[in-house]
């Protein structure tokens, strides 16, 4: 004969109290806050960008302008170490092509009334990566505040094959 056992299953009483504890729960909530919304003028300028040639009959050969500056913000296209005419200068002497470039980085600088110190971003593609770290320490006679961020790239070639070492800027000019 069998005995029945009255078991009671306890599942309807445990979704019963988790409905009574958040129903309790929610009657402790504050009100939601109220979103306000802001209007908030925005003034957009027609920032025009300003285009400058460093060597305007070289850079039209090769189709690139040296610079842009659109508002605060100026973008310098690599500089390698040339001539005027686009001939490479201090071939096979990476220190010298690196003194040469940031010469004419400097210049572009001038243009738009900055220094190295508006210097926010540099990148630094090289052939030779050995030599670029042994002539690295020039940088501080360049950066005399602080350094700006970027990458230093180790590059198969460059445009042409005597360009070691290419350098290009971004700047952010205050006002």
């Amino acid at each position: 004969m069998k005995i029945l056992k009255n078991r009671t299953n306890p599942l309807p009483l445990i979704v019963m109290l988790t409905v009574l504890t958040f129903s309790i729960q929610s009657c402790n909530l504050q009100p939601k806050e109220t979103l306000v919304e802001i209007e908030k003028e925005i003034s957009v300028e027609n920032e025009t960008p300003e285009y400058f040639l460093l060597r305007p009959e070289v850079e039209k050969a090769y189709g690139y302008s040296h610079a842009v500056k659109i508002g605060n913000s100026i973008k310098i296209s690599g500089a390698v170490s040339m001539d005027d005419e686009g001939n490479p200068t201090a071939v096979g002497d990476l220190a010298q092509q690196m003194k040469n470039c940031y010469a004419d980085l400097e210049k572009i600088l001038k243009h738009y009334g900055c220094t190295f110190d508006d210097v926010v971003k540099e990148d630094v593609f090289t052939t030779d990566m050995s030599k670029f770290l042994e002539a690295a320490a020039y940088r501080t006679e360049i950066y005399k505040t602080q350094f700006p961020t970027g990458s230093w790239l180790g590059v198969a070639e460059l445009a042409v094959p005597e360009f070691m070492i290419e350098i290009e800027l971004e700047v952010h000019k205050t006002k």
